[in-house]
């Protein structure tokens, strides 16, 4: 037994090593998962303004600096928000575990 639980807590570290090269893919685009994290986090940090919001079709995130270049391509989308918010449902339901078929390089 103690044999299947050393096996099962290495597989478990190269999982968590191999985290950073997880990739998404949806509609054409191909994004790394720590990236759709950061989206999540940036999201998280800006203020709702609705003076951005009726200029620009765009999600304000869009317009952050910090934004990852592989998440950039997709605010030329014209449905770039919701193509952000699948990317964050795909990215919390367990892609690290690649349950689900979006996610490669597990």
């Amino acid at each position: 037994a103690l044999g299947h639980l050393l096996g099962a807590a290495v597989g478990l570290l190269l999982l968590l090593q191999s985290t950073q090269s997880v990739l998404i893919k949806y509609q054409g685009f191909e994004v790394q998962l720590e990236s759709v994290k950061k989206l999540s986090a940036l999201e998280g940090q800006q203020e709702p303004s609705p003076h951005l919001q009726t200029k620009s079709l765009l999600p304000s995130v869009c317009h952050h600096p910090a934004l990852p270049q592989d998440l950039q391509p997709i605010c030329t989308s014209q449905e770039a928000a919701s193509i952000f918010q699948t990317l964050r449902t795909i990215a919390n339901d367990n892609c690290e575990l690649c349950v689900n078929v979006a996610c490669t390089g597990c």
